[in-house]
């Protein structure tokens, strides 16, 4: 599908003076706080130290960013690093990871669509390079049985999204849009209620009846559904192949240009943990989940993961024609205006490394580096 250059319009009363890139997806995020996970700081047992001493790599603890939780948890990104030490650092936010990365407190970072989209915009294509994929799917419209069964039955109630425009909210929109039902962009009124709630609230909101529903990113969507929700769609289900990107892999360019054996090393063990995570997904997932216990003082209950686990894929490829398309439905939306992606993507460290490993390259969507 056609590319669209687009960025993100300043957002008005619902983020008050902030821009709308400070309100950007966060994949499944939980607030908006760093943790410096420096008790977890690993370095292989042997090899010569790369370009730099320590790589400092930023991620969500969340199942979008198993290849993060694994690829760290195992060793496998470690692994390729050799002598150069890896350094943690768990967000809870698009919008301060991306702060993150321009202050120089993390050098790649795990992170959805619209921020990766926001930060390069913002810094006028100077920030950040998108150089890799890690997962697609993993989003539902989860609503209360009750009161809807089916999908015309959303008119007139009160459906959740993590934020406003985020990539579930401009999702969300779209999907109303197509509809032919009439909600306004900013403050969620219309035919529906979008109402913007924080992914950790929204089962309390679901379970006080203040929300009917929400379209949401695993492992929320999974949780409301242990309190009786049902799955009315997935939203993989509305994409070719049903493949979306959820989870992208960033890095400031200055790093990338100053330490590009590091980046290669980071992404390559980010190939071999996504192949680890694909050839043993019950171990995998057993992983994810002792990393989420370690970071978060629990682990997901087997009735959450187990249904959560298996609508994400773990994917090398960007799918960079989502990404683009995303856009578009944000621009159609009214929370995007159009602008020049152009340079987004750098995928050639990645190519060089599937290649090398006999395996297809990726597309950048024609939006990649001259």
């Amino acid at each position: 599908m056609p590319a669209t250059r687009t960025t993100l319009r300043r957002s008005l009363a619902a983020a008050a003076a902030l821009p709308l890139l400070a309100v950007a997806l966060t994949a499944c995020g939980y607030g908006s706080e760093a943790k410096d996970d420096a008790q977890k700081a690993n370095v292989s047992s042997g090899g010569k130290k790369l370009s730099a001493d320590t790589v400092k790599i930023g991620y969500f603890p969340n199942l979008t960013h198993a290849t993060a939780l694994v690829g760290i948890q195992e060793g496998l990104i470690a692994k390729e690093l050799g002598g150069t030490t890896v350094k943690p650092s768990t967000f809870n936010a698009g919008p301060s990871e991306i702060e993150a990365l321009n202050a120089g407190s993390i050098d790649i970072g795990f992170i959805g669509p619209s921020p990766a989209i926001n930060g390069f915009a913002k810094s006028k294509g100077k920030s950040l390079r998108i150089i890799g994929g890690s997962a697609s799917g993993g989003v539902k419209l989860v609503v209360n049985p009750k009161k809807i069964k089916t999908l015309d039955d959303l008119k007139g109630k009160k459906i959740a999204t993590p934020q406003l425009g985020n990539t579930q909210d401009v999702a969300f929109l779209n999907w109303i849009s197509e509809k032919g039902w009439k909600v306004d962009a900013q403050s969620g009124k219309g035919d529906v209620s979008v109402v913007r709630t924080d992914n950790k609230v929204t089962p309390d909101a679901y379970k006080s009846g203040s929300i009917d529903g929400a379209w949401v990113p695993e492992p929320t969507a999974s949780k409301l559904v242990a309190q009786g929700a049902k799955v009315l769609l997935d939203e993989s289900t509305l994409w070719p192949d049903k493949k979306f990107v959820i989870t992208n892999i960033i890095v400031s360019q200055k790093f990338l240009s100053e330490h590009p054996d590091v980046v290669e090393a980071v992404l390559r063990g980010s190939v071999d943990t996504n192949a680890w995570i694909n050839a043993n997904p019950d171990k995998a997932k057993a992983s994810a989940n002792a990393a989420l216990k370690e970071l978060s003082g629990k682990e997901l209950p087997p009735e959450v993961i187990d249904p959560a686990w298996k609508s994400v894929q773990f994917t090398d490829d960007p799918l960079a024609a989502t990404l683009d398309t995303e856009a578009k439905h944000a621009v159609q939306a009214g929370l995007l205006e159009q602008t020049d992606l152009s340079g987004i993507y750098d995928l050639k460290p990645l190519n060089k490394i599937l290649k090398a490993a006999g395996k297809p390259e990726v597309a950048d969507a024609g939006l990649g580096v001259k």
